[in-house]
Parts: structure tokens; sequence; C-alpha cells
């Protein structure tokens, strides 16, 4: 991994995407910045007595086009400038999909492992007062991220509604399904990278059920991918987390592999026949298919993107991929589905979920995947056509895509005052 600055990196992929649709000056100085950020101190009192006050962050990258939507992620590795990235690739994402979203972004900077839940709690309830002025249904809706789940959505609820005096469920997204959370949000990730595999795949003329498949990350994203890919009978030869990972090029046991962190064990701790443990840098490496980087930032940069030995890369990440590894691997005929478009499985059914909440009235589960699929497969035949007709990468073509759409209402809008 390089240690680059991810609010720079992200705003490079805008550029090339301006130079090629040249885009007004004034709107790209527009995107390039954020329009609103804040840092809060989060005193709490641990359970053993003493106190201790972490940094949180939350940004409006834009709400040209609707109220900002972003997720929340707890990691001791958070800076403002990442939160400022995350949310800059919202904006984007939320635009390709043609959603009436801008973007946001929040987190705090704590390591969860070490607290406990009542800990936990406190530290979402107060950080929630502190952003409260910034978060809303009609101002911005927040959504699970690293190391959050459904349960922080909820005190984030809670403590909202509790202000407020009224129950308020399309304060955030990804909440429990009893108080107003969707069926299928959990898995909405996951499950759209893998009905982008198979579309992309039909383009392609690639035989899905033949591909050998490398995952980098096995969480919330990572997991459900490479479930729903063993229905496909893919080969999943190796899967990873922080800590380092398994290969085995005969195929691995991904039920098993479920079962086995649910018992709270390490992915490089399984063992069994013809499975060897394997580096993430390794992983990274490993002759196949399709690569799944869904871990975190900039793992693909230059040092390693040569190495690189496979047709296609969908990033259930955000921006696993530096700029200068994506001309490397253009160059080596690599087909990349960027993340804007490859993990936007999870902010269109937090769509879907808000649009629940306002009405009171929820969809099942066939309805919600239904729905999301014709959402990416139209973004993906969008960027796939923008593409070929400007003879440019998928990347390329969704920010160009993102980018005209914001473009248009910065223009309709005009500037106040």
């Amino acid at each position: 991994m390089i240690d680059i600055n991810p609010f720079e990196s992200a705003k490079k992929k805008l550029d090339i995407a301006a130079r090629l649709i040249d885009l007004n000056s004034n709107t790209l100085e527009y995107l390039k910045k954020v329009e609103r950020a804040l840092i809060v101190s989060i005193p709490i009192l641990m359970d053993d007595g003493s106190l201790k006050i972490f940094e949180g962050y939350r940004v409006h990258h834009s709400t040209l086009r609707g109220p900002a939507k972003g997720g929340i992620r707890y990691s001791p590795d958070v800076t403002l400038d990442e939160i400022k990235a995350l949310a800059f690739l919202m904006t984007f994402k939320t635009s390709l999909l043609n959603l009436p979203f801008g973007g946001s972004k929040g987190g705090v900077c704590i390591d969860t492992k070490k607290f406990s839940n009542s800990e936990l709690e406190k530290l979402t309830r107060r950080y929630t007062a502190e952003i409260i002025n910034m978060i809303g249904p009609d101002i911005d809706i927040p959504a699970p991220d690293m190391y959050t789940d459904s349960t922080i959505m909820a005190w984030i609820m809670d403590t909202y509604s509790m202000q407020k005096g009224r129950t308020i469920p399309g304060v955030v997204t990804g909440k429990p399904i009893e108080i107003g959370g969707s069926v299928g949000r959990i898995e909405a990730p996951g499950t759209g990278i893998t009905y982008l595999l198979d579309h992309l795949c039909q383009r392609l003329n690639y035989d899905l059920t033949k591909m050998k498949v490398v995952i980098q990350g096995f969480g919330k994203v990572g997991s459900v991918v490479a479930k729903q890919l063993c229905t496909t009978n893919c080969n999943i030869i190796a899967v990873s987390e922080k800590e380092g990972g398994i290969f085995s090029p005969d195929g691995l046991d991904i039920d098993d592999l479920i079962s086995w962190k649910q018992q709270g064990n390490l992915l490089k701790d399984y063992e069994g026949k013809n499975i060897n443990p394997i580096t993430n840098d390794d992983l990274l490496k490993t002759k196949c298919d399709v690569l799944i980087p869904a871990a975190v930032e900039n793992q693909i940069y230059s040092k390693n993107a040569d190495k690189i030995d496979c047709k296609i890369i969908l990033e259930g990440a955000n921006s696993p991929t530096t700029s200068q590894a994506d001309a490397i691997l253009n160059e080596k005929g690599v087909i990349i589905v960027p993340d804007i478009l490859a993990n936007s499985g999870g902010v269109c059914v937090s769509y879907f979920e808000y649009i629940q909440d306002i009405h009171s009235y929820f969809w099942g589960l066939d309805r919600v995947n239904r729905e999301m699929k014709n959402i990416l497969i139209k973004s993906f035949e969008d960027v796939y056509i923008i593409s070929k007709e400007m003879h440019t990468t998928l990347r390329t073509a969704a920010f160009a895509i993102g980018a005209k759409r914001l473009a248009k209402a910065h223009e309709l809008r005009g500037l106040f005052p």
C-alpha cells in the first residue's frame, strides 16, 4: 500500500474526464471543493471511569442534485482528507446512477475492536449530537460503512429522533428492518458486483462459470460476493482480510470459510487440503480471471500494478486503484469496473430504503433486487457505450457521465447570490 493523499488522487480522476468532455472550468473548480466540513471532538466516559476524546468528521461534498448521501466509518486510519475523498466519490456515484442525491461522508478515528459495546454506543450518540445540524432526511442521510453496521445506524436514528421529538427513520439508511430498514440493504454492494460481473461477462462473451476469482477483503462486501459467485460455479481461488488470507488452486469452500469467520477465526489460520496462507500483496499478484479488491483504498498502485495478472477488476472498495496504476493496467488491457459503479449497489438500495421510509410502504426482496439490477445495468450500459464512443476507460466514462449531470445542475441552479 502507498501513502498518498486520497482527496488529491480522487480529483485527478475527475481531471481526466473533464478534459475528455471539455467540462466548464468554473464547474470543474466548483467540484474540486467540498461544500462544508465539520471536525468534532467526542468525549466519552469509558467503562473504567477514564475520559477519552475521539475526533470525528462529517463532510458534504455536493448537494447540487439533492440532499447529501454517504456512509460513516469507524477506523483508526480515518483522516479528514480520506473523508473528503469518499464524499467526492459519493457525489459522482449518485450522479452516475442518476439518483436524486449529492455526496457526503463521515468518520470517527477509533479502533472498534478495542472498545465495549456500551462505549461504542456512547460514542455514536455523542457523535450524532455533534453533527446533528448537518444531517436529516432532506439535508444529509448517513449509512453504514467500514466497521459500522445496522446497530450503529439504529443508535443514530434514535438519538436524532429524540432531539427532534418524533421518530424519523429517514435520517439514516442501513437500519435494522424492524425500525424502517430495507431487505437486501446489507448484501446490496456484493449483490450489485455480482450482477455487474455477470453482465460484463455476457458483453465480452466470457463464460462466468469457468472464471477464476480472487477477492481481497472478506467483510460485508467480499464475503457476499464470494458466496453469490459460488452459486454460479465460479472458482474462488483466494480470499484475504487485513491479517492475510488463503489460496487454493482447487477453489475454496466459501460457506465453510464464512462459518469459520463467524466463529471469530482468522482466514490465514484456516487449514485444508491444498490450501496455503497468502499475504495481501501476493494475493493481488495471483493469476486469475477476475480480481475484486474489496478492502481499503490504494491497494493497487504504481509499484505492483505491472504484476497484476487478471482480465477484469471490479472495485468493491472505494479508491483501491491509484491513477498511476490505472494507466499501467489500461496499457495491459485489464478491464476495470470503477468503484463509483462497481460498489454502487449499496447507495442504490439505500435510496430504496429512503423512499420506503418516506412513504411507510416497504418492498419485498425480489422487488429490491430487481429495481437495483435495472439501475446498475442501465448505468453500466451508459458507461460502456460512452467508453467505446470516446475510446476511453470505463472509469473515465463513468466520471464523464457523472460530471455532465452535475454540470447541468450547476448551470440550471446558477450561483447564489
